[in-house]
């Protein structure tokens, strides 16, 4: 019987060897670390999104993979000039009391959004007005004055 019972949990370890052989070794890789960064801006309501892909609409929050460079946060909001400001990536290697640790500078990251110029008018450009063609024949010494005019005729008395 103990024969039966020993070569059974043999087996059984053995399957269990099989299995981690096809375990990947990732598996025990940690999960690349993430920064939770605060977008504010104001005024607020801006489209906030950094240069890593992830964005939202201040105020809020995302998580960015830590990244190994600096990035960018860019914010846009309609009548006001878009901004971008730079964000630093502080990585803490730890010791034996504290593990790592990635920060970014600033944090939260705030951006002071300037109201857009107001378009300027569009101005027909000026043209210079053509000079009237001379006449080669003399002005009528007088004209008839028209019939049913409310007004008199200036010269009707001076004949």
């Amino acid at each position: 019987m103990r024969r039966v019972i020993a070569i059974a949990l043999a087996g059984a370890s053995l399957g269990g060897c099989s299995s981690m052989s096809s375990m990947s070794w990732d598996t025990f890789k940690s999960a690349p670390p993430t920064v939770q960064v605060r977008l504010e801006s104001n005024p607020p309501g801006a489209d906030a999104s950094t240069s890593l892909g992830p964005g939202c609409k201040t105020p809020c929050s995302v998580s960015v993979p830590a990244p190994d460079a600096p990035f960018t946060v860019a914010y846009a909001l309609p009548k006001y000039q878009p901004a971008s400001v730079p964000v630093n990536v502080i990585k803490n290697p730890g010791d034996f009391t504290t593990p790592a640790s990635v920060t970014t500078d600033p944090n939260p990251v705030f951006a002071e959004l300037q109201p857009a110029a107001p378009p300027k008018p569009v101005r027909k450009p000026h043209r210079p007005k053509k000079p009237k063609p001379a006449t080669t024949a003399a002005a009528p010494a007088e004209a008839a004055p028209v019939a049913g005019s409310p007004f008199p005729d200036p010269n009707a008395g001076k004949r």
